[in-house]
């Protein structure tokens, strides 16, 4: 979506401020919505380099130090990203995160090496080095930071729409892009998403009381799913169509699943909201 809605439940970043050590220095802060981007995306350029840490750890804060110094001097030959693993629980979880500090390196989108704890710097220097030459004529990206992305130019123009708020003309531009590559994950995932934001911005305020009142209309539950996901409660929307799909049968239950996958699909697959709604889905079909 190009940074134009971010539809999953965000957590508050923890304050540094509560007692724990202060943010590392350098490397770019990865949170839910820029992690695809700055760490899945980017690290099939260049090397991403990734620090899970949590404020309560001097060590932490101290390696993320001596990283981001390193990352400088080697001037955008790899990419540093930190994750605070207090304030994004998920992200870490999705590293399977043990213990902090602990350090991944990423390229084209795979885990290359990692190591856990606190390492002295020229250990870092040699890990940092043996990274860059395993990769070294491997990745698209030239190491310069200041290299411009090459986009296509039609790829371009419907992020523009998207930018400019224009979501018919951006849906109608990545529309364009999957009728010519069914495959473009951007555009398919865009057209997705724009379709839903459409139809979701345009439901009644009083969605959810109404469907509350009238559980069983089908159409009432649709509008307030819609509105929940919107107010980032996708839980909320995912169990009231599961209950709807309990208590319909036939052409209706078909009607309620479909529409319940849909939304599933605006998510990450991996995010324990869907994982969670789509078991309890099919323990409500079978």
């Amino acid at each position: 979506m190009a940074g134009a809605v971010d539809l999953s439940a965000l957590k508050q970043r923890a304050s540094a401020g509560d007692g724990g050590s202060a943010a590392p220095s350098g490397g770019v802060e990865i949170t839910e919505a820029n992690l695809e981007a700055e760490v899945l995306v980017r690290s099939s350029q260049v090397p991403v380099v990734v620090l899970l840490w949590s404020p309560r750890s001097d060590a932490s804060v101290q390696l993320g130090d001596a990283l981001g110094s390193l990352a400088s001097a080697d001037g955008g030959k790899w990419s540093l990203a930190t994750v605070n693993v207090d304030a994004v629980p998920r992200v870490a979880q999705m590293f399977g995160v043990q213990a902090v500090p602990t350090v991944v390196a990423l390229a084209a989108g795979q885990p290359l090496s990692s190591f856990q704890g606190a390492q002295p710097p020229e250990q870092l220097r040699q890990w940092i080095d043996s990274l860059l030459n395993a990769t070294a004529g491997k990745l698209s990206g030239s190491g310069d930071p200041d290299q411009p992305e090459q986009v296509d130019p039609e790829l371009a123009q419907a992020r523009a729409h998207l930018d400019a708020g224009d979501f018919e003309a951006a849906r109608k531009a990545y529309q364009a892009i999957l009728d010519a590559n069914p495959g473009h994950a951007e555009a398919k995932g865009a057209v997705r998403q724009i379709s839903f934001l459409q139809r979701a911005t345009s439901r009644a305020p009083g969605a959810i009381v109404a469907a509350d009142a009238k559980p069983d209309d089908i159409e009432l539950a649709f509008a307030a799913a819609d509105v929940e996901i919107l107010q980032q409660n996708a839980a909320a929307a995912f169990d009231r169509l599961v209950g709807l799909v309990q208590r319909t049968s036939g052409d209706d239950r078909a009607k309620v699943r479909t529409r319940l996958v849909e939304l599933f699909e605006l998510f990450d697959p991996a995010d324990p909201d869907v994982i969670a709604g789509r078991r309890k889905l099919a323990n409500a079909l079978y």
